[in-house]
C-alpha cells in the first residue's frame, strides 16, 4: 500500500478529528447513517491499483461474451423472473480481498459479484467527506476513466434519468426508512433529484406505474431498483398493487435478472489469476483433499448470510438441493492497512456502469470495507476501532 500516504494519514489522526467527520454525516442528513465508517481511507498503490483493474477486466472479458446470457439462464428461479430484461446490466460490483500473492506482493482476490447496484452516490459524498476532515494528498482520486466529482454526477444522471424528468425516476426499496443503507437514498436524493419510493406505495393502472408526489400522480418511467428479489420472500404479507415479475411499462436500472445472472453463479465460469477456484456442489464427484482451504456459499443469499466457513464432509453429504451451492476457495485476507492498534484487513468493491450503446462497462468508482473480524461484514466487527465502511483513494493512472 502507499506506505507514505499511510504514515502521514495516521500521524495527523485524533479521535477528535474522527468525531467531527462523523458529526458531518449528522448535519448532513439527520439520523440516516446507520452503519459503521471507518477512521480512514484506503491509499492504495499503484501497483495494487492497476491489478485491480486487471482483475475487473478478466470479469469484464466473461460477462460480455455473446454465450453469457445463455449459460445464466439457470440462475435466474423461475417464479422470480421479471419480464423486459435489458440485454445489459446497467450496474455491476466486484469485491476483491486484498491478499498476499505467492511472492509476498499485495493483491487482490475476488470474493463476490452482483448486477446489482450499490452505494453510487453516497460513495461521492464519502470521498468528499474524507478531503475535508483528514489529511489527504491532493493530487489522489477515488475515481476512475478519467472522472471527476462534477463529471461522475453527470454520469449517475444520464444514466438513472435518460432524457426522462428526475421525478418520473424512482429509488424502489422495501421500507426504505429502515434499511441500513438509506443514507445513500438520501444522497442519491439530494445530488440526483432521485426520490425514493416504497414498493407499498407504487400504484399501478393496466401496464403503467405511478406514485403520489405533492397529491399529484406522478408516472414512474425508470425504476431504479434496490429491491434484491430474494428478499421479498422475508415480507409474505407485503401488501402491494404492484409486483417485480408483472408486465409494465417501465426501464429499469439494475434489471431485477442480472441481479442473479452477475452473482456467485458467474463464479465457476470466470478465468482469471484473481479469481479463486469455484465449483457448483453438483458438479463435484468427489471434494477437494483440501477441503479446510475452501468455503461453503449458498447460491441465492445476500450480505454473508448462510456462508459456512468450516465445511466438512459430513455437511456437505446433508445437503440435497447441491445445485443451489458453491464451494469457493478461501481467499486469505490479509492485515495489509496500518492503524495505530495493529493491521487491518480489506476489501475493494470496483463499482461499474454500462450506458446504452457502449460495448463494455465502465469502471466509475470504489467502496472499501475494512475488518479485524472472521468476516468483513458488520455484524462481525462489533467493539472494534478502525473498521468499516470507507473508500480508496489512489493516484489517476496515466
Amino acid at each position: 500500500m502507499l506506505k507514505s500516504f499511510r504514515d502521514q494519514f495516521n500521524a495527523a489522526f485524533t479521535v477528535a478529528k474522527y468525531e467531527q467527520f462523523l458529526a458531518r454525516f449528522e448535519a448532513d442528513f439527520p439520523g440516516q447513517l446507520d452503519f459503521r465508517i471507518a477512521e480512514t481511507p484506503i491509499f492504495l498503490s499503484n501497483s495494487v491499483r492497476d491489478k485491480l483493474i486487471q482483475a475487473g477486466e478478466d470479469i469484464v472479458d466473461t460477462i460480455v461474451a455473446p454465450n453469457f446470457r445463455q449459460l445464466t439462464e439457470g440462475a435466474i428461479p423461475p417464479d422470480q423472473r421479471v419480464p423486459n430484461e435489458d440485454e445489459i446490466p446497467s450496474l455491476l460490483t466486484f469485491d476483491f480481498g486484498l491478499c498476499l500473492d505467492e511472492s509476498g506482493e499485495v493483491t487482490p482476490y475476488l470474493i463476490e459479484l452482483q448486477g446489482f447496484a450499490t452505494l453510487y452516490a453516497y460513495q461521492s459524498y464519502l470521498a468528499d467527506c474524507y478531503r475535508d476532515a483528514f489529511v489527504c494528498p491532493p493530487h489522489v482520486t477515488n475515481y476512475f476513466n478519467g472522472h471527476t466529482h462534477e463529471t461522475y454526477l453527470d454520469h449517475l444522471k444520464q444514466l438513472f434519468i435518460g432524457d426522462a424528468r428526475p421525478e418520473e425516476t424512482v429509488l424502489l426499496e422495501i421500507y426504505p426508512e429502515q434499511q441500513k443503507t438509506r443514507i445513500d437514498f438520501a444522497v442519491t436524493e439530494r445530488d440526483l433529484g432521485i426520490k425514493t419510493v416504497c414498493l407499498t406505495k407504487v400504484k399501478r393502472s393496466g401496464r403503467e406505474l405511478y406514485y403520489e408526489k405533492d397529491g399529484r400522480k406522478m408516472p414512474i418511467r425508470r425504476i431504479y431498483n434496490r429491491v434484491i428479489t430474494d428478499d421479498l420472500q422475508q415480507f409474505p404479507n407485503l401488501k402491494t398493487e404492484f409486483s417485480l415479475t408483472d408486465e409494465v411499462d417501465v426501464t429499469w436500472l439494475a434489471h431485477p435478472n442480472w441481479f442473479y445472472r452477475i452473482s456467485k453463479y458467474t463464479l465457476p465460469l470466470l478465468k482469471s489469476p484473481f479469481v479463486p477456484d469455484s465449483h457448483f456442489l453438483s458438479d463435484l464427484s468427489s471434494y477437494p483433499e483440501d477441503l479446510d482451504q475452501y468455503v461453503l456459499k449458498p447460491l441465492f443469499s445476500f450480505a454473508g448470510m448462510g456462508v459456512q466457513l468450516h465445511p466438512t464432509v459430513e455437511m456437505l453429504d446433508a445437503i440435497t438441493d447441491r445445485s443451489h451451492y458453491l464451494l469457493q476457495r478461501k481467499v486469505h485476507y490479509h492485515p495489509v492497512i496500518a492503524s495505530p492498534s495493529g493491521g487491518v484487513k480489506a476489501e475493494v468493491r470496483l463499482m461499474y456502469t454500462w450506458l446504452p450503446g457502449q460495448d463494455r462497462p465502465q469502471l466509475v468508482n470504489n467502496l472499501g470495507r475494512m475488518s479485524r473480524g472472521e468476516m468483513i461484514g458488520v455484524r462481525y466487527n462489533k467493539d472494534f476501532d478502525w473498521v468499516g465502511g470507507t473508500i480508496c483513494f489512489f493516484e489517476p493512472p496515466v
